[in-house]
């Protein structure tokens, strides 16, 4: 009998670690909005999606996620853990001093992160040169890259999407994390991309619109890849999903919590 995986309990525990995180880290504030909207991401991702061995990550045949909105590190560090890539005495070191584990992640492929988040916009560039380059070695494996849609909103992501398009790189899936708002307000307030899923399209792209907070709806929209070109999902996310007084706001992009407020998170999360 096989054996049925609680995607939402997961899913719960990672959204509780991430505020456990974001208390820890105090007065030097955390970017919980964007980390709690990628939790069903991540977990579709290294639950069911994406084939890698947990104690060798550096294995070259592995299946590569590259998380160009670097500020989601926080949820990263949850669900990795939560997959057993990270130990919670690992996780528990998040902007402690002399930690490698900071607000915006850094390669370090021990840990299970491919890519070093920062400034915006560089990771799809990224994941199309590894693309090429693990066709060329002759790999069977996937390429996972993670955008914000505000993050969308730089010139060198079209630049890479054509890119993608031209060679092919059907071993390339981008998932861009719709949550509709960034540090600066609303996305379509600061610059509307109109529908997203048409301009990937327009590009070159198979692209599905999806419940970013769904991860069975997301693991099907993974398993509807087209071969021959590069695909897109387009995840429709909350911003602070899980908590109440975060979500849609675009004041927890980056914030610092208060115990009062840790506590009531907690007890909602559950």
């Amino acid at each position: 009998m096989e054996h049925t995986v609680n995607y939402k309990e997961i899913c719960r525990l990672a959204r509780r670690r991430i505020v456990e995180l974001a208390y820890s880290a105090g007065s030097n504030g955390s970017h919980l909005g964007g980390s709690l909207s990628l939790v069903e991401i991540l977990v579709a991702l290294y639950h069911k999606v994406l084939q890698y061995d947990p104690q060798k990550m550096d294995l070259p045949l592995r299946d590569r996620m590259i998380l160009s909105k670097g500020h989601g590190a926080m949820g990263l560090y949850a669900v990795l853990e939560g997959a057993g890539i990270l130990t919670s005495d690992q996780t528990s070191r998040f902007e402690q001093d002399m930690s490698p584990f900071y607000s915006h992640a850094a390669r370090n492929l021990s840990n299970g992160i491919e890519f070093s988040g920062g400034s915006l916009g560089l990771g799809l560039s990224y994941g199309v040169g590894v693309a090429v380059a693990c066709r060329k070695a002759g790999y069977n494996n996937q390429i996972y890259v993670i955008l914000g849609d505000g993050e969308c909103n730089e010139g060198m992501i079209w630049e890479a999407a054509m890119a993608a398009a031209n060679f092919k790189l059907d071993n390339l899936t981008v998932i861009v994390d719709c949550n509709q708002l960034q540090s600066d307000g609303e996305t379509k307030e600061v610059m509307d991309m109109l529908s997203l899923s048409d301009k990937f399209q327009s590009f070159g792209f198979n692209s599905l619109c999806v419940d970013g907070h769904n991860v069975t709806a997301l693991i099907n929209a993974f398993e509807k890849r087209k071969e021959g070109m590069p695909n897109t999902i387009i995840a429709q996310t909350v911003k602070g999903k899980g908590v109440s007084f975060m979500e849609n706001s675009r004041i927890w992009h980056h914030g610092v919590l208060s115990e009062i407020q840790y506590q009531e998170a907690i007890k909602e999360i559950g």
